[in-house]
C-alpha cells in the first residue's frame, strides 16, 4: 500500500494548522508543532538511533520480602543475591557490582554449585510484549564469565521455579526444582546434559525450600507449609517419609532446613522452634523450644561446626555450638525488618538478608552494617537533585530515601505516614515535595530530613509534584482531576495556594514547567494535552499563546516532541513516563513490560527507533537523568528496584 505524503498508521499532519493527530484506543491526541516547523515537517522523516548506550551500573536493593535462601558469598569475595529479573554479584569491599541479565522476569531462586563458580537461578512466568507468555525455567551460567551455560525445564515448569538446588555429594552433577503449580512438583536434572531423571508431586502447599543431602545424592529434603519431607531417589522414582514430629506439635511451617557437619538436618520452623533430625532419618533427635518468637526464618551452619540462626518477630541473630547451646545473641533494628537469610562471609562475619530488603554485614556480639537497602513497595516517585550526584525515591512502603550515586547508599531516610507516590526537588536543593496517595504532600528539608510543611488537596493520589524553574511556584497535580498551584517564598518553606487548575476530565498524570516559569503543561488518564497559565491557574486555549513555547522539562508522555516513543497500536497506559536529557539529546521512556528504552529527542516521527534494556521485571515506573546526565535512574513499581544505568 502506498503512503501518502501526509500519512502513517494512526498519525495524520495537518500541515495548514501546524499538528500532528494521533490516536490512543480510538481516541485522537493532537500535538501542535513550533512555527518554525510547519513548512519543513514531514511524518515520513526516519528517526535516528541515539548515539548513546545505557549501561546497568548498580542496582540498588534486594529481594528479601517473598524469597529465600538467596544470599551466598563467592570465593571472588562477591555476594550473590538478586533482585527483579538481575542477578548482582557485588563486592562490597570494591564497592563493585556486575551483574547477571539473562532472565527476562522476577529470579526466585539461586543456588551455587559446589564448585562455587557455576550458578543455577529459577524464574517466574513472564509475559513478553505481545502478551505471549514467557516459559519459567532455570538458567545455569558461570559467575567468572557471566555466560549461560544452560537453560533447563522450558515448556516443562508451569508458574514458577521457587526452589532450586545443586547436589553436594556426587559433584554437583544433579539439580534439583520445585515448580509452583498447584501439585509443587520436584524435580531431579542432570543439568549438564538439560535432561531430567525424576518428577514427583511434592505437596499441595507451599514449598520453601528443597536442598540435597551433603552425603547422598539420592536424598532431596523439602519443607514447607504443613511438611517436611525427605526424598529417596532410585532409578527414575522419588519416595518419600515424612518428618515425624510424634510428642511435639506440627508446626504450621517448616521454614528452613540446613545440615550439620555430622549429616543431620536441621529445621527452623513457623513456631520457633529448631529441631535437629538425626542424619538419614526423620525424627528428631534434639530440640531447641522457642528458640525464636515468632518464626525461625533461616538457620546456617558455618565452617567451624558451629550455628546461627535468624528469627522474624523477634528479628534476632542467635550463636549456637557444637552442642546447640546459645553462646550469643544480637538484634536486627526494626527499620531493617525481620530475618529472612543467613549466609557465612568471611572470617568471623556474617551476611544477613532481611524482609525488608536489606542486606546487612555482621558480627558477634553487636556489629551490624547496612550495605544493601530498598524500597519494600510498589516505587512510582523518583527526582535527582539540581546540582550534586544525588536522587530521592518515595514508595507506597511511607518511605522516603535519599540516595548518594556514588556510594550507592542513602544519605538518610525518612518515614511518613502515608504510602508515597511523587517526588519533586525544589530548584535550590534544599527542600523537597512529597506527594501521597491519600491528597496530603508534605515538603521536608534535605539537609535535616525536618518535615518544613504540610498540606492536603483533595483526598485522591498526588500524582506529581514540581516547582517551577525559577522555585516561586510549586505545581501539584492529584488524581482528583485538578492541579493546584502553590506561591513558594523563603526558599521552599512557605507554601499558600494561588491557583487551581480546572478543565481535565480524566486524573492528572504528568506536567511539565515552561522555562520562563509562567506556564504549565498537563496531560490526564484520558489522553488531553492542556495548557494553563501559572500564576492564575486559567486554562490556555489558544493554540498560538503556548505552541512556541520553550518547557524546562519534558515528562509528559503526550506532545509533539515525544510522540514517536509511543510504540504501534499502543494501549495508552503501555508508558508510564519519560525523561528528556538536560542537554536535549536523548529521551528516556519507562514502559509497562520491564523495559526502558532510550531515543534521540526530539523524538516526533512516529514509532521512532530505540535502544531497549531490560533488568526491572514489573512496570517500569519512572526515569530521571541525573543533572549532568552522566546516570539515568529508573523505578519498578512491584518490583519495588532502583536501577542506576550510566550514559556512554
Amino acid at each position: 500500500m502506498k503512503r501518502s505524503p501526509s500519512k502513517s498508521k494512526e498519525c495524520s499532519l495537518n500541515a495548514e494548522d501546524g499538528y500532528v493527530r494521533m490516536f490512543l484506543r480510538g481516541r485522537p491526541v493532537t500535538m501542535h508543532m513550533p512555527d518554525q516547523l510547519r513548512d519543513t515537517y514531514t511524518l515520513d522523516h526516519k528517526g535516528a538511533l541515539p548515539d548513546r548506550k545505557l549501561k546497568l551500573q548498580w542496582v540498588y536493593g534486594y529481594r528479601g520480602r517473598d524469597c529465600r535462601s538467596n544470599l551466598y558469598l563467592l570465593p571472588t569475595g562477591e555476594i550473590v543475591y538478586f533482585h527483579a529479573s538481575v542477578v548482582v554479584l557485588y563486592n562490597t569491599e570494591e564497592q563493585q557490582q556486575r551483574h547477571y541479565i539473562g532472565h527476562d522476569d522476577d529470579v526466585k531462586c539461586l543456588s551455587v554449585h559446589p564448585d562455587m563458580v557455576t550458578i543455577a537461578t529459577g524464574q517466574v512466568a513472564g509475559n513478553s510484549k505481545d502478551g505471549k507468555l514467557l516459559a519459567p525455567h532455570v538458567r545455569v551460567w558461570d559467575s567468572v564469565s557471566l555466560n549461560t551455560l544452560h537453560v533447563i525445564g522450558m515448556g516443562v515448569f508451569d508458574r514458577a521455579v521457587t526452589c532450586v538446588a545443586f547436589s553436594k555429594s556426587n559433584g554437583g552433577a544433579h539439580l534439583c526444582a520445585v515448580d509452583d503449580a498447584n501439585d509443587h512438583i520436584l524435580s531431579v536434572w542432570n543439568w549438564q546434559k538439560e535432561k531430567q531423571l525424576a518428577d514427583v508431586k511434592c505437596s499441595n502447599d507451599s514449598v520453601l525450600g528443597a536442598s540435597f543431602h551433603p552425603m547422598d545424592a539420592n536424598l532431596i529434603v523439602t519443607c514447607g507449609k504443613n511438611h517436611l519431607n525427605f526424598w529417596t531417589m532410585e532409578g527414575g522414582t522419588l519416595t518419600k517419609r515424612q518428618g515425624l514430629f510424634e510428642k511435639h506439635e506440627k508446626p504450621k511451617y517448616v521454614l528452613c532446613v540446613a545440615f550439620a557437619e555430622n549429616g543431620d538436618a536441621i529445621t527452623g520452623d513457623s513456631s520457633g522452634n529448631i529441631f535437629v533430625w538425626a542424619k538419614g532419618g526423620n525424627r528428631i533427635s534434639q530440640v531447641m523450644g522457642g528458640a525464636h518468637e515468632g518464626g525461625a526464618f533461616s538457620v546456617c551452619v558455618l565452617k567451624d561446626g558451629t550455628m546461627v540462626s535468624g528469627g522474624g518477630k523477634d528479628r534476632r541473630i542467635v550463636l549456637w555450638d557444637h552442642d546447640y547451646h546459645k553462646q550469643a545473641e544480637m538484634e536486627v533494628g526494626e527499620a531493617f525488618g525481620p530475618v529472612r537469610v543467613l549466609t557465612e562471609g568471611k572470617q568471623g562475619e556474617l551476611f544477613v538478608g532481611t524482609t525488608k530488603n536489606a542486606i546487612l554485614k555482621a558480627a558477634f556480639p553487636s556489629t551490624l552494617d547496612p550495605i544493601v537497602q530498598g524500597h519494600t513497595d510498589e516505587l512510582w516517585g523518583v527526582d535527582v537533585h539540581p546540582s550534586m550526584e544525588q536522587f530521592v525515591t518515595c514508595g507506597q512502603d511511607k518511605q522516603v530515601h535519599l540516595w548518594d550515586t556514588n556510594s550507592h547508599q542513602p544519605l538518610w531516610s525518612k518515614a511518613i505516614e502515608d504510602p508515597c507516590r511523587s517526588v519533586g526537588f525544589h530548584p535550590s536543593g534544599s527542600v523537597v515535595a512529597v506527594g501521597t496517595m491519600t491528597g496530603r504532600w508534605l515538603v521536608l528539608d534535605t539537609d535535616t530530613r525536618d518535615l518544613v510543611s504540610m498540606h492536603t488537596d483533595g483526598n485522591e493520589v498526588i500524582s506529581n509534584v514540581k516547582y517551577s524553574p525559577d522555585g516561586n511556584f510549586l505545581a501539584v497535580g492529584s488524581h482528583d482531576n485538578f492541579v493546584y498551584i502553590y506561591a513558594v517564598t523563603e526558599n521552599g518553606r512557605k507554601y499558600s495556594r494561588v491557583g487551581k487548575c480546572t478543565g481535565h476530565s480524566s486524573f492528572v498524570t504528568h506536567l511539565d514547567w515552561s522555562t520562563d516559569s509562567q506556564f504549565l503543561v498537563t496531560n490526564s488518564g484520558d489522553y488531553e494535552i492542556l495548557f494553563w497559565e501559572a500564576s492564575s491557574g486559567k486554562h490556555v486555549t489558544s493554540m498560538e499563546a503556548v505552541r512556541n513555547l520553550e518547557w524546562a522539562t519534558s515528562t509528559c508522555v503526550l506532545g509533539f516532541n515525544v510522540f514517536g516513543v509511543w510504540p504501534d497500536g499502543a494501549d495508552g497506559t503501555d508508558l508510564n513516563a519519560v525523561c528528556r536529557s538536560h542537554d536535549g539529546a536523548l529521551l528516556a521512556s519507562a514502559d509497562d513490560f520491564g523495559k526502558v528504552h532510550l531515543f534521540s529527542y526530539p523524538c516526533s516521527q512516529p514509532r521512532a527507533p530505540s535502544h531497549a534494556y531490560g533488568g526491572h521485571s514489573s512496570h517500569v515506573t519512572n526515569v530521571a537523568f541525573l543533572h549532568d546526565d552522566s546516570h539515568l535512574i529508573s523505578t519498578g513499581g512491584k518490583d519495588t528496584s532502583i536501577l542506576q544505568w550510566v550514559v556512554a
